[in-house]
């Protein structure tokens, strides 16, 4: 009784770290219209501002593993999300764009190491779980950017300011985080293997998926707020709403995810998605309506929700690199894809069109399920063979 009560408190811990980590990061989303006013830079500048985000958070997510292991996930996820904490309104004010370079780089920091030690800890708990418990804890990240993105949204419509309304989601994590500090492990798994290693042959391919994939959600998270403002002509204060379907949208499909692969099938959900994402691409990039933009985002969070999860999963059917080996290298792609590409957007942007750029991610869908045929007909080879 005693355990199974240790680890309600261990899994509930758990999922409110995930909302934390979708909650503020959707906060960024919403603020990335005022950052680039404040600062006055235009789109390829905006771009290498975000790679600055992409960067701290690539640099930091090789050590988080060292770091949980020595001292343990409770401290690690403490920590970081400090510094989630500290930079976050500094967003919403600074002028300067070298300043607001430095401020997202440590915000990037803070997002890379949260985001790899709530997984950590999510291993180890989901480990002791009587059942499967990942796709809910992966969820709530959702729940938390749909929370995050609406809250925002509504406090600047409401008419506060950007600084003053980070201060008060600052204020609602920092209640969270009290709550959650007894289920969050105080040690994690030793170090071993190596962190990173170059992925080959069909990890390669599931490698570029997510890589794909991750990009088109790093596009949505931080251009959906300016290309709606800019390109649409919607209110500052109501950017956050592209991001906002974007993210209830894959909030529901990932938590019917496991019911829907298992009724059609992996490479359906997979093919079928990447086609749905395509889709709600050129809805945004085609139709100069702005009410049918946001329904491009509901379809882009519907088609995206499931794909990384299937990917994840055939990570651990295949045989060419070691699980322990293929994880770290598949997990390192996507945030590449995630926090990097978006600055390759801008770049884009800055030398054609914002609609251009989004028209590239519309292709990339449409690889991402010709690469998924590739790799489910392959993982059937292996199990024929």
């Amino acid at each position: 009784m005693q355990l199974q009560t240790t680890g309600a408190v261990h899994r509930l811990a758990t999922r409110i770290v995930f909302f934390i980590a979708g909650y503020v990061t959707a906060t960024w989303a919403v603020i990335v219209p005022y950052a680039k006013a404040n600062t006055g830079v235009n789109e390829a500048t905006l771009g290498s501002l975000l790679l600055c985000l992409g960067m701290g958070a690539l640099v930091a997510m090789p050590l988080t593993g060292v770091l949980t292991s020595r001292f343990g996930c409770r401290k690690v996820i403490m920590v970081a999300l400090a510094i989630v904490m500290l930079t976050t309104p500094l967003l919403a004010i600074i002028p300067d764009p070298r300043l607001l370079a430095l401020a997202l780089l440590l915000f990037g920091v803070g997002v890379g190491v949260t985001d790899c030690a709530m997984n950590i800890q999510a291993i180890i708990v989901e480990r002791d779980a009587p059942a499967p418990v990942m796709s809910g804890f992966h969820g709530m990240y959702s729940v938390g950017g749909i929370a995050g993105a609406g809250a925002m949204t509504l406090l600047l419509t409401l008419g506060v300011s950007a600084f003053t309304a980070c201060l008060i989601i600052i204020l609602s994590v920092i209640v969270m985080l009290t709550v959650s500090l007894k289920g969050l492990l105080p040690w994690a798994n030793p170090a071993s293997g190596p962190a990173f290693a170059i992925p080959r042959g069909i990890v390669l391919l599931i490698g570029a998926i997510c890589f794909a994939v991750f990009l088109a959600e790093g596009t949505v998270l931080d251009w959906s707020a300016v290309y709606l403002t800019e390109v649409r002509n919607v209110p500052e204060s109501s950017g956050g709403l592209g991001f906002t379907c974007f993210a209830v949208a894959m909030t529901l499909l990932r938590l019917t995810g496991d019911k829907l692969i298992a009724r059609i099938g992996a490479l359906r959900a997979v093919v079928g998605g990447a086609l749905v994402a395509a889709t709600g691409f050129a809805l945004v990039t085609f139709v100069p309506v702005w009410q049918l933009a946001l329904l491009g985002y509901v379809l882009i969070g519907a088609g995206c929700a499931n794909i990384v999860p299937v990917m994840f999963s055939a990570v651990g059917r295949q045989t060419h690199m070691p699980q322990s080996v293929a994880v770290p290298a598949i997990t390192t792609l996507g945030y590449l894809g995630v926090l990097a590409g978006p600055a390759v957007i801008g770049f884009v942007a800055h030398a054609t069109s914002l609609t251009q750029a989004f028209m590239i991610v519309m292709v990339l869908m449409l690889v991402v399920a010709g690469l998924s045929v590739t790799v489910t007909s392959g993982q059937q080879a292996q199990r024929e063979g």
